[in-house]
C-alpha cells in the first residue's frame, strides 16, 4: 500500500484509545473491511464505571440509528424541555425564567460505551494499560512506540471478555508496533495528532466545568416547605443560570433500571488561583483543592436557587472532579496513512450538546469513507475535509454559547420568555445545538 492510497481490505488496523469514539472508530474499520484491528487504551481500569451524562438530539439519534451506532439497546432517558431558573430570594426552585424545547435523549457515558464495545467483533483486541507514547508515519504504513507494561500478560482481551477475559499476544514496553492505518481517538491531549499536526493543541477558554453525579432517590433528602418531594420532572433538563455561569441539571440512566441525577456547573475558578490549566489538563475525583471546592460551595450556597445547589451538595466531595473548558479543530481530519476522530480531531465546548453525537459521526462518516476506498482514492481525504468543516462548525457554537452562558452572561432576572427565546436564538445563530445533520 502506498502512503496516498488507503486499503482497507484486510488491513492492520490500531485504533488509539478505547473510549466511546475508540470503540465507535474500531467498529466503524471493522465494518469498513480492515483485517485486524487493535485497541489501545492506556486507562489500566473499567471504563463502564464511569457515570457521567450525555445527551443525544432526538434526530441525531435517528441517524446515529440508521447508521447502526445507536440502538434501543443501550439504556435512554427522554427529556423534552428545558425549564430555566435564576434565584429568587429564598423560592426553593427559584424563579423560572421560561422554557425552551429540548427534544434530547440523556444517557449515562458507562453503560453507553459498554453497549458500543460489545458491539465490536470477537476478534477485536483490546489493549488496556498500555500507553502510546509516540506514533511515527512511514512509506506504508504507521509505528506506535508504546510504553505500557513488559511482558505478553498486557496484551489485551478480545471484544468478547468485556474486561475480563484476557489472551496472549506480544508485550508492551518500550518498543514499536507496524500498522496499515493508525486511528486517533485518543482525546484532546491526543499523541496521534501531535504526530499528524504538530503543535495544534487546545486553548483554555478561562473558565470550568465541576461534574457530578448522584442516585435519583437521594433527592429525598431535599426538604423544603411547601415543596413536593419531587418537584422535578423526568422529562425536564434544568438550567439554573447566574452572572457568569450556570448549571444543568438532568436525568439519566444509571445502567441497573434506575436514574442518577447528572449536573454540570460551569463557571470561572476564583480569581488569582493559579491551576496551570495554559496545558492540558483535567482535575479527576479526589483531587479538589481547598479553595476550589469553597468556591463551588459559595456557588451553591449563595448564586443558584436553595434546591438545585442542595442537589449538587449532595455529591460527595471525593467524587466531584473538573473538567476545564478547552477548544480547537485540527484543519483536517487525516494525514496520510493517520485518522483523527472525536475529541483528538475536536474539542467544542459541551454547550453544544453534541460531544458524543460528533464523535459517534465522526465514525459512520469514517465507516463509509473505507468503504469507499476501492473506487475512490480520495475517500479517506475527503472524509478529513468534511469532518474538520463540521469540527470548525461545533467549535464555533461552543465559543458563542460560552459567552452568552459563562463569560458575557446577560441579566437574568430581567428576561421573560420572550427576551429568553430571542438571547438563545441569538446565541446558538446556526441551529447547530445538538450537532449537525449528518451528511450520507
Amino acid at each position: 500500500m502506498s502512503r496516498d492510497r488507503i486499503r482497507i481490505a484486510g488491513a492492520d488496523v490500531a485504533v488509539v484509545g478505547g473510549s466511546i469514539a475508540g470503540c465507535a472508530t474500531a467498529l466503524a474499520a471493522h465494518r469498513g473491511g480492515a483485517g485486524r484491528i487493535t485497541v489501545f487504551e492506556r486507562t489500566a481500569g473499567h471504563l463502564a464505571d464511569r457515570g457521567v451524562g450525555l445527551a443525544v438530539h432526538n434526530a441525531r439519534y435517528a441517524e446515529l440509528a440508521s447508521a447502526g451506532y445507536m440502538d434501543t439497546g443501550m439504556p435512554w432517558v427522554q427529556l423534552t424541555t428545558r425549564r430555566w431558573y435564576v434565584r429568587d430570594g429564598a423560592a426553593p426552585l427559584g424563579r423560572e425564567i421560561g422554557t425552551l424545547p429540548f427534544p434530547f435523549r440523556s444517557y449515562c457515558w458507562g453503560p453507553l460505551w459498554r453497549e458500543l464495545r460489545r458491539r465490536l467483533p470477537e476478534e477485536t483486541v483490546f489493549r488496556p494499560g498500555v500507553r502510546v507514547a509516540a506514533v511515527a508515519e512511514t512509506a506504508d504504513g504507521a509505528t506506535l512506540r508504546l510504553d505500557g507494561p513488559d511482558g505478553p500478560d498486557d496484551a489485551g482481551e478480545s471484544a468478547a471478555g468485556r474486561g475480563e477475559r484476557h489472551r496472549p499476544g506480544s508485550g508492551g514496553g518500550r518498543r514499536g508496533e507496524r500498522f496499515d492505518l493508525v486511528i486517533g481517538a485518543d482525546g484532546y491531549r491526543s499523541v496521534v495528532r501531535e504526530a499528524a499536526f504538530p503543535g495544534v493543541r487546545p486553548d483554555y477558554a478561562g473558565y470550568l466545568a465541576w461534574r457530578g453525579a448522584i442516585p435519583a432517590e437521594r433527592l429525598t433528602e431535599l426538604r423544603f416547605p411547601g415543596l413536593p418531594a419531587d418537584p422535578w420532572a423526568e422529562e425536564d433538563c434544568v438550567y439554573g443560570v447566574f452572572d457568569g455561569g450556570h448549571v444543568i441539571v438532568y436525568r439519566i440512566p444509571d445502567g441497573a433500571g434506575g436514574h442518577r441525577a447528572n449536573w454540570v456547573l460551569y463557571t470561572a475558578p476564583p480569581a488569582g488561583l493559579d491551576l496551570g490549566l495554559d496545558t492540558p489538563t483535567s482535575l479527576p475525583p479526589g483531587t479538589l483543592t481547598d479553595a476550589l471546592h469553597a468556591h463551588f460551595t459559595y456557588v451553591t450556597d449563595a448564586l443558584l436557587p436553595p434546591y438545585w445547589g442542595g442537589l449538587m451538595r449532595l455529591t460527595p466531595r471525593h467524587e466531584l472532579f473538573i473538567q476545564p473548558m478547552y477548544d480547537f479543530t485540527a484543519a483536517r481530519y487525516t494525514a496520510g496513512r493517520l485518522l483523527l476522530a472525536g475529541d483528538a480531531a475536536t474539542v467544542a465546548r459541551p454547550h453544544t450538546g453534541a460531544g458524543a453525537v460528533k464523535a459517534l459521526q465522526d465514525a459512520a462518516a469514517l465507516e463509509a469513507a473505507l468503504r469507499a476506498t476501492p473506487e475512490r482514492s480520495d475517500a479517506a481525504a475527503g472524509y478529513g475535509a468534511e469532518r474538520g468543516a463540521a469540527g470548525r462548525t461545533m467549535v464555533e457554537l461552543g465559543r458563542r454559547l460560552g459567552r452568552f452562558l459563562v463569560q458575557d452572561t446577560p441579566d437574568w432576572r430581567t428576561l421573560d420568555q420572550a427576551g429568553l427565546t430571542a438571547a438563545w436564538a441569538a446565541a446558538d445563530g446556526s441551529g447547530s445545538f445538538g450537532g449537525r445533520e449528518l451528511k450520507s
